[in-house]
């Protein structure tokens, strides 16, 4: 039996679910021979013990103290603030690192990473789970077979049913860069295609809070791609039906979308029609409950060498750049160009 041992630094919400899914990684992995331990740490120790006694992982008391007792990776699940130095403590380490999006709160503090990593030859691989969602690959399969012909138009929705603490958002970066960056990045990974010009409105009719923390609610983005093609991201932290994420992809032959099944938080309006018959999904985490398992096995084949990196950094500041501008035009009201990608 060969040991993978991750280590995983934060475990709030989103740290507590990889950490679940990274303990059920061994009924898959087990029959191939491989067992994966898990360590951990967090600032908020008795949180951290209590998680990792539920999974009979093992906590340490310190990020130090984590790298330093032999990983195979370092998975990171703390504040966007953090990132930067974190993935330089992985790579410093020798070791791969998975890292959830986006790589820092701005381009400009990423790119300082990015030549951190290519100078020392790191892996780095970076949440972006939509690339590991059924509907999305099977979307990108036909796109790529031409079964949908050329795309005309291409609308992609992220709705979350309720908004997060306002803490959270006052650090956030803004709606764009939290919550439509992973529009911006299943855009060009399905399309292979650079999104040149956003062009971005915004209101905020919910808790004033979130404007005093210089945040809108609710917003809607135009964007170009560079062969001319047009599409829209909307956002929303206020869709009571549920949370709703889905793309919708019309081309000259065919159309489909992503994210219309039984759970999909709308109805119809024409008589008759019963469709959908299940419940909404209530958060991403439902939403996105396989696709963040399969992430965090890549990230294990990526540490064996089974396949290659699913989602570069340069993939992931690629779509911050989007963000960025998207955040901009929000603030100024008119298009903004996107500058030159970084992606390789």
């Amino acid at each position: 039996m060969k040991d993978i041992t991750l280590g995983l630094v934060g475990v709030g919400r989103i740290g507590v679910m990889h950490a679940r899914n990274i303990a059920a990684l061994n009924s898959v992995l087990h029959p191939e021979g491989i067992n994966v331990r898990l360590r951990l740490t967090d600032v908020a120790a008795d949180h951290a013990r209590t998680v990792a006694g539920g999974l009979g992982a093992e906590f340490l008391p310190t990020v130090e103290a984590l790298l330093a007792s032999g990983l195979d990776g370092l998975v990171i699940a703390t504040g966007t603030g953090t990132h930067p130095e974190l993935i330089k403590a992985g790579v410093d380490a020798g070791i791969p690192v998975f890292c959830e999006k986006p790589v820092a709160l701005n381009v400009a503090d990423a790119l300082p990473v990015l030549d951190y990593i290519r100078d020392r030859n790191g892996v780095v691989q970076i949440g972006h789970q939509r690339r590991f969602d059924a509907g999305y690959l099977e979307a990108r399969r036909a796109y790529q077979a031409g079964e949908l012909g050329w795309i005309h138009s291409l609308r992609a929705v992220t709705c979350d049913m309720a908004p997060p603490p306002v803490e959270f958002l006052a650090g956030s970066g803004g709606l764009f860069r939290d919550c439509s960056v992973h529009d911006f990045d299943i855009l060009r990974w399905l399309t292979g295609r650079e999104i040149v010009e956003v062009y971005a409105k915004g209101s905020n009719n919910g808790d004033p809070a979130i404007g005093e923390a210089g945040d809108v609610d609710t917003a809607l983005a135009l964007v170009t791609f560079d062969d001319g093609t047009v599409g829209t991201v909307s956002a929303t932290r206020y869709n009571g039906a549920g949370h709703d994420v889905r793309l919708e992809i019309q081309g000259s032959r065919a159309s489909l979308m992503v994210g219309l099944d039984d759970k999909t938080a709308l109805v119809s309006a024409e008589a008759g029609i019963s469709f959908p018959a299940g419940e909404p999904h209530q958060t991403f985490a439902e939403r996105f409950d396989q696709a963040y398992r399969s992430e965090m096995g890549a990230f294990v084949d990526l540490i064996l060498g089974r396949r290659d990196n699913p989602c570069t950094p340069e993939d992931a500041v690629a779509a911050s750049r989007v963000a960025d501008a998207a955040q901009e035009s929000l603030a100024t009201g008119v298009p903004v160009k996107v500058a030159v990608s970084v992606a390789g």
